[in-house]
C-alpha cells in the first residue's frame, strides 16, 4: 500500500490507575497572534476544542464477564471488556472536557458475539410480540451514544432483528453503503450532523458518515441477497463527503466498519476491498478523522495523507469488546467566516483502569443473570475431558466432535435424495484455543464455547481434486520448518497472519501436511477409505456458511453446487445433538486423520 502503518507508534493510555485528560472544552486561545488565522489588528482568533469518543466491535459485551467460562473476563494482558467499563471512561472524559464538547460514536459489530446478545436474538428474541429491549440498546442508550455504524455481524440474525434493534436505539445506525437492492437508495441513514455550541454564537457542525463492510454480501448472503447490496467504501465516501461539506459540515468524521490495511479475506469474489479505511482517507478529500473497526486490532493514532489535498487524516481503532476507548481531540479556529480544523490527534484509553459503571450494571443485572442461568443448564455428560489447546497443530477429539456432528447432520438431511449415496466430508476450525468440554456434566456454555460464531451449516458438492486444493490452501497456515530444526508449537502456526479460524481440518479423509516443504506443496498421501484420493471422486462437504460464501477465500467451495443449507446455527445443532444423545463418548468419533510431518516423519 502507498501509505505506511505508523499507527502502532501512536499514543496509548494502556496503564495507570486513573485517566489523565489534557485539554479544555470551548475556550479562546490566550497566546495566539494575528497572522495565525485571527483578525486584523492582532486580535486573538476564536478557537474551540472538542472530543469525539469512539468504540467498535463491542460484540454484545456489556459486563466484564465471559459467558463461556462463567467467570470474570481475563486474558494474558489482563484486559477488561464491556460497555459498563466504557461508560465509566466516557463519564470521566465528559467531566474533563465538558459534556457539550463531546460526542460518542461506534463503528459497528454490536449485537453478536456473546451469549447475552445471542439470548435476546434467539432464545428470548427482541422481535417477539411485547419482546424485550436488546441489552446493547439499553446500555448504549443509557450511556448516550450519538451514532453507530453498521457492522457485518449486525446482519447475522437477519434483517428483522436488526430493524428491531434499530427501532430500540435512541441514536441512528448509519450505513451509507448499505443500499436497498431494488432502489439502490440507502437502506439506513447515511449520516448524521451534530451541532456543538460554542461561546461565539456559531455552532460547529460535525458530520458523521457511516460505512459498513461490503463482505456482508458474501458472509450473510442468505440474509441479504435480493434485499440489500453493499458497494465499496471509497466510492460511497466520495459521493457523500462533498455533500456533507456542501451542507455546511465544518468537520467530517467517518465511522467505518472496515480495517485500515487495504486487504480482503474474500479474494476477488467482490470488486470491493474489505479493509478499506486507509484507502478512504487516502482517496477521498474532505475527511478529518476515521474511526476504524472490523479488524480487531489496536491503532491508537495513524495518519494517512490524502492524495489530492495532501492533508493528514487521522485514523484510530480501539481494541474490540470495549477494551479501549478512542479519543479524537479536535482544535478548531474561526477563519474566513467558518470553523476550520487546525489540528486533530487521537489516543486510546484502557478500560482496565476503571471500575464498571454501577448504573449500567444495575440496568442490565436481571438480563445478565437470566443468561448466566441459561448457559449453565446441564444438557448431558462426557466420559473424558476434551480441550482445544493443541487443536491448531494436532488432530484432537474436540474438533472431531464438531465434524462428526456436522457430517451426521448433512447425511440425515440428504437421505432420500440423489446425493444420499455420496460420502460426506466435513470441515472445522479451532475458533478458541481455550475451549474445554469437561468430564462429567456438560452445560450449554461448554458446547457453545467450542463454537463461538453464529455460523450455519451447508452441504456443497466437491471433487477429490478440489478437496486436495482446499487442504493445500489450508496448510498455508503453518510456518515452514526445516527437517531437524527445533519445533516450537507457539511459533508454528498463523503464517502470514492467518488466523486460527482460517485453518480448516477435513474429516472423512486421511492426509499429511509436510511443514518442511514450501506453501503450495505440503499436503501428501491423501487417502479415502485407505486408497489414494481420486481426482474425479465426488464428495459432499459439510461446511459452515462463512467458508461456503467465500470467507477466507478458500478455493472452489464458494462456486461449488449447493445441495442443502440450514438456517439454524451449528452451535445449536451441537447443543441439540448432545441433548438427544445424553452423553459424549470419544470412541464414537475420535480418530487421528491428519498429522504434521517433515520428510515423512511425524512432528508430534
Amino acid at each position: 500500500m502507498p501509505f505506511d502503518r505508523r499507527s502502532f507508534l501512536g499514543r496509548s493510555a494502556a496503564t495507570g490507575a486513573g485517566v489523565a485528560l489534557a485539554g479544555a472544552g470551548a475556550v479562546p486561545a490566550s497566546a495566539a497572534t494575528a497572522g495565525s488565522g485571527g483578525f486584523a489588528g492582532g486580535r486573538v482568533p476564536k478557537r474551540y476544542a472538542f472530543t469525539v469518543m469512539g468504540t467498535t466491535d463491542l460484540h454484545g459485551n456489556v459486563f466484564n464477564w465471559d459467558y463461556f467460562t462463567d467467570q470474570e473476563f481475563d486474558d494474558k494482558a489482563h484486559n477488561d471488556v464491556g460497555l459498563a467499563k466504557i461508560s465509566t471512561l466516557v463519564e470521566q472524559v465528559r467531566r474533563e472536557k465538558g459534556r457539550r464538547n463531546t460526542l460518542l460514536i461506534d463503528a459497528g459489530d454490536t449485537i453478536q458475539g456473546t451469549q447475552l446478545s445471542y439470548y435476546y436474538a434467539k432464545v428470548d428474541p427482541i422481535t417477539a410480540e411485547n419482546g424485550p429491549v436488546h441489552p446493547m440498546a439499553q446500555a448504549m442508550n443509557a450511556i448516550g451514544y450519538d451514532a453507530a455504524a453498521l457492522g457485518n455481524h449486525e446482519f447475522n440474525y437477519g434483517i428483522p432483528v436488526l430493524r428491531k434493534f434499530q427501532e430500540q436505539c435512541r441514536f441512528p445506525l448509519l450505513g451509507a453503503n448499505a443500499l436497498d437492492a431494488k432502489t439502490l437508495k440507502p437502506a439506513f441513514p447515511p449520516y448524521v450532523i451534530k451541532r456543538l455550541r460554542t461561546p461565539y454564537g456559531r455552532d460547529v457542525r460535525v458530520a458523521i458518515l457511516g460505512l459498513t463492510n461490503p463482505g456482508i454480501a458474501i458472509w450473510d448472503k442468505a440474509n441479504v441477497q435480493g434485499k440489500m447490496t453493499f458497494p465499496g467504501l471509497e466510492e460511497q465516501a466520495a459521493k457523500w463527503v462533498p455533500k456533507l461539506r456542501s451542507m455546511g459540515a465544518d468537520v467530517v468524521i467517518v465511522s467505518a466498519h472496515s480495517g485500515s490495511s487495504g486487504t480482503s479475506s474474500y479474494g476477488d469474489q467482490l470488486p470491493y476491498i474489505e479493509n478499506a479505511a486507509g484507502l478512504v482517507a487516502e482517496q477521498v478529500p474532505g475527511i478529518d478523522a476515521i474511526l476504524v473497526g472490523h479488524a480487531h486490532t489496536e491503532i491508537p493514532e495513524y495518519f494517512v495523507a490524502n492524495k489530492e489535498t495532501g492533508r493528514q487524516v487521522v485514523l484510530s481503532e480501539p481494541l474490540k469488546w470495549g477494551q479501549r476507548l478512542t479519543l479524537f481531540d479536535f482544535e478548531l479556529v474561526w477563519e474566513k467566516g467558518r470553523w476550520a480544523v487546525e489540528s486533530v490527534g487521537a489516543q486510546v484509553l484502557n478500560s482496565n483502569t476503571v471500575d464498571e459503571d454501577p448504573e449500567i450494571t444495575k440496568i442490565l443485572r436481571d438480563e445478565h443473570e437470566q443468561v448466566v442461568a441459561y448457559v449453565n443448564q446441564v444438557i448431558g455428560t462426557n466420559a473424558a475431558e476434551m480441550t482445544s489447546v493443541e487443536a491448531p497443530y494436532r488432530d484432537v477429539p474436540i474438533i472431531d466432535l464438531i465434524n462428526h456432528i456436522q457430517a451426521a447432520t448433512v447425511r440425515d438431511a440428504l437421505a432420500g435424495t440423489e446425493y444420499a449415496s455420496l460420502p460426506v466430508l466435513s470441515q472445522a476450525a479451532c475458533f478458541s484455543r481455550s475451549a474445554v468440554i469437561p468430564a462429567g456434566e456438560v452445560t450449554i456454555r461448554d458446547v457453545a464455547g467450542l463454537y463461538v460464531f453464529e455460523n450455519t451449516l451447508e452441504a456443497r458438492l466437491m471433487t477429490g481434486a478440489q478437496i486436495r486444493a482446499y487442504l493445500e490452501f489450508s496448510a498455508n497456515y503453518f510456518v515452514q520448518t526445516a527437517a531437524g530444526a527445533e519445533v516450537d508449537p507457539a511459533k508454528l502456526t498463523n503464517a502470514n497472519g492467518t488466523p486460527d479460524y482460517n485453518y480448516d481440518v477435513v474429516s472423512g479423509l486421511a492426509y499429511e501436511i509436510d511443514i518442511a516443504k514450501p506453501a503450495g506443496s505440503r499436503v501428501t498421501d491423501v487417502r479415502f477409505e485407505g486408497a489414494p484420493l481420486a481426482d474425479d471422486a465426488q464428495f459432499v462437504l459439510a461446511v459452515n456458511n462463512y467458508r461456503a460464501n467465500g470467507g477466507g477465500n478458500f478455493p472452489f467451495v464458494a462456486a461449488a453446487k449447493l445441495l442443502w443449507s440450514n438456517s439454524d446455527e451449528i452451535r445449536n445443532t451441537m447443543i441439540a445433538w448432545v441433548k438427544e444423545k445424553g452423553s459424549i463418548d470419544q470412541a464414537e468419533f475420535a480418530s487421528v486423520d491428519w498429522k504434521l510431518t517433515r520428510d515423512g516423519v511425524p512432528v508430534f
